[in-house]
């Protein structure tokens, strides 16, 4: 059973990473509609506003509480969040709170600290909201797909994208399920499952990124399909690891190494979308958006090696 100290370490952790990822897939479905699926929009454009809101009370009450290596590892913000934001606002018109960014990037990790029964209260009652929200956003996600792959609605987002958005969703609800049951997250079984998780994350990030580039980007579009391809294999060999632990320590140090190389690609790519020297169908909010993700999966692989 968790402690209270991890309990809320964990619990904040978790929605200061995924509370941000949950409102910008609320802003990818919002860009993707067409002028005849206004509705839609506003209704994404309501979520990106509710998880903001639940954004902002995570980051009020976790200054000095997260862990200090959480806090620097790069899966809140990046040195790329808060401009890809303001670009990624013009191109789309969609507004974007940016002051959540600069809060967020400012929190600070504490090695130890106290934690009262009233702060404990309030991560139990955030965490309740949090599954709530996230419940009923899978639910949206999960009618955009149907109407998609039933020919009711167009959309720009792949249908792939939108099943990858849900499982992102359902995975979030997961943890903090797990967490509000005080189950713990850190067992050898556990971090196996994200490991096998994730790699199939980043092999369909790799897919997304050669497909959203420009046909005249080969070069790039060559290393995105390697690193499907790669990621495809790690996921494979993360599944076998889980019946033959003895596989686990080579298939996490190659899922480490694999993730490190694709986080670098993705942030050349961020930067590139930012200042605008990489042709494509992307805005640069989903470039740092999926750099984000690949900073955590380090974090995860990192416990999971040790």
């Amino acid at each position: 059973m968790l402690a209270r100290e991890e309990y809320v370490r964990m619990s904040l952790e978790l929605n200061l990473f995924f509370a941000r990822i949950a409102k910008e897939h609320s802003i990818f479905l919002e860009s993707g509609f067409t002028g005849r699926d206004t509705r839609f929009a506003e209704e994404a454009d309501n979520f990106k506003v509710k998880f903001e809101g639940l954004l902002s009370e995570t980051i009020m009450l976790a200054n000095g509480v997260i862990g200090p290596e959480t806090a620097s590892s790069g899966e809140f913000v990046t040195p790329y969040t808060l401009n890809a934001e303001q670009v990624s606002a013009y191109y789309t018109g969609i507004r974007i709170n940016t002051g959540l960014t600069q809060a967020e990037a400012s929190i600070g990790g504490h090695a130890s600290l106290v934690i009262t029964p009233q702060l404990e209260q309030q991560v139990y009652n955030l965490n309740q909201r949090a599954i709530a929200l996230t419940s009923a956003l899978a639910q949206f996600k999960t009618t955009v797909l149907n109407n998609v792959i039933s020919c009711k609605m167009f959309t720009t987002n792949y249908p792939l994208l939108l099943d990858h958005i849900i499982r992102e969703a359902h995975f979030y609800l997961q943890m903090l399920t797990k967490l509000q049951n005080r189950e713990p997250l850190l067992t050898r079984e556990h971090l196996l499952e994200q490991e096998v998780f994730w790699n199939r994350i980043m092999a369909e990030h790799s897919k997304f990124i050669r497909g959203l580039l420009d046909p005249t980007e080969v070069k790039l579009i060559g290393t995105a399909e390697n690193f499907g391809r790669e990621f495809d294999q790690l996921t494979a060999e993360a599944i076998a690891a889980i019946d033959q632990t003895t596989l686990v320590p080579n298939v996490t140090n190659e899922s480490l190494q694999s993730t490190k190389q694709l986080r670098d690609f993705k942030t050349a790519g961020t930067q590139g979308l930012i200042n605008c020297s990489i042709k494509a169908i992307a805005y640069p909010l989903l470039g740092d958006h999926v750099l984000r993700e690949a900073n955590h999966y380090i974090r995860v692989l990192t416990m999971l090696s040790r």
